[in-house]
């Protein structure tokens, strides 16, 4: 069960590497814990099992962020618990080819689940957010979206989208009590980073010559959505290990 004065918050692509790391910190600052996975509702069990073996406060929901009807009744029936004044945009795919190579499909699926996911889970959750007058959004973004990289011009779109509706978005919610924010990590430890980035090439292109840790990101997304950085709103901050 829920306790009524715990702050509720959802993170979606809760159940990846990055994003059960996040989780945890969040579980672990005495926020309940909403984990979001996107089909595979069994690793999101997990993470909320071992955030309750921690005697953190969880439980866990699988949907698919890019479809608009499933993602509203979902969040609608989160909200009948009452309002959720944390939100973790951190769903995201990638499917890298040159642009000259890639497919509508590649296109347009990176951007459903990074850019429309965003608008599909924020959205309905702000009226509710608003009336308590605390809340605290961020999005999981790349250092991509900020420097470009080869062969994901769709993902850096969709990532590099986040910045400007986040900087909207602070705009429309601060005088609510609400911070909007976007957090850009570099090359993170992980199934994904493993795939795309041999150790060599980490220590050529990352100024700290290794890959970030999920714990470091999530130590910055905790503290954004800690009640100390609510003066930080509308910002874009960058954890790379010194790349841009």
């Amino acid at each position: 069960m829920t306790s009524p004065t715990l702050r509720r918050a959802l993170v979606t692509g809760g159940s990846g590497d990055l994003g059960s790391a996040i989780c945890m910190r969040l579980a672990a600052a005495g926020l309940h814990v909403i984990v979001h996975a996107n089909g595979n509702l069994a690793r999101a069990v997990q993470v909320v099992d071992t955030i309750r073996s921690a005697d953190g406060s969880a439980e866990a929901i699988a949907f698919d962020v890019a479809d608009a009807d499933a993602a509203r009744h979902a969040v609608e029936s989160l909200l009948e618990a009452g309002p959720i004044q944390v939100v973790v945009n951190n769903a995201g795919i990638h499917d890298d080819a040159p642009m000259a190579g890639m497919s509508q499909v590649q296109w347009k699926r990176v951007i459903d689940v990074s850019l429309h996911g965003f608008f599909h889970v924020t959205q309905p959750l702000l009226l509710p957010m608003a009336r308590t007058r605390w809340g605290r959004i961020v999005s999981v973004s790349s250092v991509a979206a900020v420097l470009g990289n080869r062969g994901q011009s769709n993902y850096a779109a969709a990532k590099a989208a986040l910045h400007g509706a986040s900087k909207s978005l602070a705009r429309e919610m601060a005088a609510r009590g609400i911070t909007v924010n976007v957090v850009a990590p570099g090359v993170i430890e992980g199934r994904m980073a493993s795939e795309a980035f041999p150790p060599e090439a980490i220590k050529q292109i990352v100024p700290a010559a290794r890959a970030g840790r999920p714990e470091e990101v999530a130590a910055l997304v905790g503290f954004l959505c800690s009640d100390d950085a609510g003066y930080i709103n509308g910002q874009v901050i960058g954890i790379n290990g010194g790349m841009g």
